[in-house]
């Protein structure tokens, strides 16, 4: 039995053996350390735009390449250009997806209800649907007050004032 559990507890370090490989590539260098910039400045929108996404989230250091203090006075420079509207707190994508998370589609993409039209059509369908018999009703009460009615009447009220 003692067996069993050497051979359960053998799997559990291997993660950890995983962890002491060295790594691929050379690792990044922060690019204000390596230029020797002396600080990060909020008006300059070009270079504080290489540290956003294409959603315009602030990226990682990791992603980055910063020092944890540069990365640290990077964030606070893309927060104050943003209250100054020198950047953007968001960005929308223009390829629009089917399916996936979240939307306004039907639950679950193409497969789910609704199908894989898009939210537009849906809306366009649910307000001719839930207008119904009572827009026809305001429609034709509307033709009543504009209609060819008004023209017949026409000659009673024009010829009092002539």
């Amino acid at each position: 039995m003692a067996r069993n559990n050497d051979r359960s507890r053998g799997s559990k370090r291997a993660p950890a053996a995983a962890s002491l490989r060295p790594r691929r590539g050379k690792p990044k260098v922060c690019i204000f350390c390596r230029d020797s910039i002396p600080w990060v400045d909020y008006k300059d929108a070009n270079l504080l735009g290489r540290f956003l996404s294409e959603r315009a989230k602030i990226k990682a250091r990791r992603t980055t390449g910063n020092c944890n203090r540069h990365q640290r006075e990077v964030a606070v420079a893309i927060k104050t250009a943003r209250e100054l509207a020198l950047l953007p707190y968001a960005k929308r994508t223009v390829a629009e997806r089917l399916g996936g998370r979240g939307g306004r589609g039907g639950r679950g993409g193409p497969g789910g209800p609704g199908g894989p039209r898009g939210p537009r059509e849906d809306r366009e369908e649910q307000s001719e649907a839930a207008a119904g018999p009572a827009a026809e009703a305001a429609d034709a009460a509307v033709e009543d007050l504009d209609g060819p009615d008004v023209g017949a009447e026409d000659s009673g009220a024009d010829d009092d004032e002539a």
